[in-house]
């Protein structure tokens, strides 16, 4: 019994250590970010939130900070409000799901008011035939998505802008994580059939390891005799994803296929180019993170420096072994791609180049 209670004593004082050098590494990093140069716009500003908590506050509290006044407003009210506080700008998150069936038609009659109207499309390309069906009702239509610019172009609108997707770093940073979120691999997101087939394929390499796969639809794996106890079903919350990537050794980032049909409303076929919320908000918490390629990821990180990538299920099962066994360059690249990310990615500097059109 001894024996056992100073293994379990042993393994607990490492995990600590391994925890605490993390962290200060992480301090330390975020301690070299400059301070934003001061940034102020007199305006009144209305946020129509889409439910998606960690952008939401983000982008809300980004606003906060750098306009007069900020009002997150429901989207049944907008209209209402708007004729009451008349504000400079309203912008639109998404706007599907949220509104009523007239919504365009307030949208244009909010127009008439004089009031700027924008929407940021942050679900492209995956809901095309809808987005397609309300971007011309807008004054400015911004897309994370660098396929839809062209897209929303050829609908007849006439100020489209390119702006990728951000961290809310108040959410998404370094955290000290209990053992129950200490994990060698971690996935959190929906089973969209090209993420299933990845880990059906890895399951034998994957069954003797500690692994988190999370979210919705898993039911879909086929080899729950291997992956069954790694499983948890259901929608995890930010602020719980915040700690299973900050406990997590590994985490992988797999983008959402974008092909038309089972899990999509792309019926225009849009290829996905742009990168999703994941990659920056895994950096964020200083995570060591291996995300599949998409075009413009280049253009905001480095592989193989701040982030690392693969191109096969073959790949992304040895960069897991060798990142594993590595743990010192493991350390190296998540602290270079929190730098990044914390720098470069935050939505303070995303709404600043939102507010620069208007």
């Amino acid at each position: 019994m001894e024996n056992v209670a100073e293994t379990a004593a042993s393994a607990s004082y490492l995990q600590g250590y391994e925890d605490g050098l993390r962290l200060g590494v992480c301090q330390a990093v975020m301690e070299r970010i400059p301070a934003p140069e001061p940034y102020f716009r007199d305006m009144k500003v209305f946020y129509i939130p889409q439910g998606f908590h960690a952008i939401d506050q983000g982008i809300s509290a980004a606003l906060s900070s750098l306009v007069r006044e900020c009002i997150v407003v429901e989207a049944p009210k907008m209209l209402e409000l708007a004729q009451k506080e008349r504000p400079h700008l309203i912008l639109v998150l998404n706007g599907l799901h949220v509104f009523p069936e007239n919504h365009l038609e307030d949208i244009r009659r909010v127009r008439a008011m004089g009031i700027k109207t924008a929407v940021w499309f942050v679900d492209d390309p995956y809901f095309s035939e809808d987005t397609a069906a309300a971007c011309t009702a807008y004054d400015v239509v911004f897309t994370h998505e660098l396929g839809c610019v062209p897209f929303y172009s050829a609908l007849g609108v006439k100020r489209v802008h390119y702006l990728p997707l951000a961290v809310n770093a108040d959410m998404f940073k370094p955290l000290r994580c209990g053992p129950e979120h200490l994990y060698d691999i971690c996935f959190i997101g929906n089973a969209f059939w090209n993420r299933v087939a990845i880990f059906d394929e890895m399951a034998p390499f994957l069954k003797d390891k500690k692994v988190l796969i999370a979210g919705g639809f898993w039911e879909r794996l086929s080899r729950q005799d291997l992956l069954g106890r790694s499983v948890q079903l259901g929608f995890i919350p930010p602020e719980e994803t915040v700690r299973y990537y900050n406990g997590a050794k590994v985490v992988i980032n797999i983008h959402r296929p974008d092909e038309w049909g089972q899990d999509n409303r792309n019926s225009h076929r849009i290829s996905g180019k742009s990168i999703n919320p994941r990659t920056y908000e895994i950096s964020a918490c200083g995570a060591m993170q291996i995300t599949d390629i998409r075009e413009d990821l280049t253009n905001y990180y480095r592989p193989g420096y701040d982030i690392e990538t693969y191109t096969s299920t073959e790949e992304l099962k040895n960069k897991i072994i060798y990142y594993l066994e590595h743990e010192e360059e493991r350390r190296i690249m998540a602290a270079r791609g929190l730098y990044t990310t914390r720098q470069e990615h935050t939505f303070i500097s995303r709404m600043r180049t939102f507010l620069e059109q208007f």
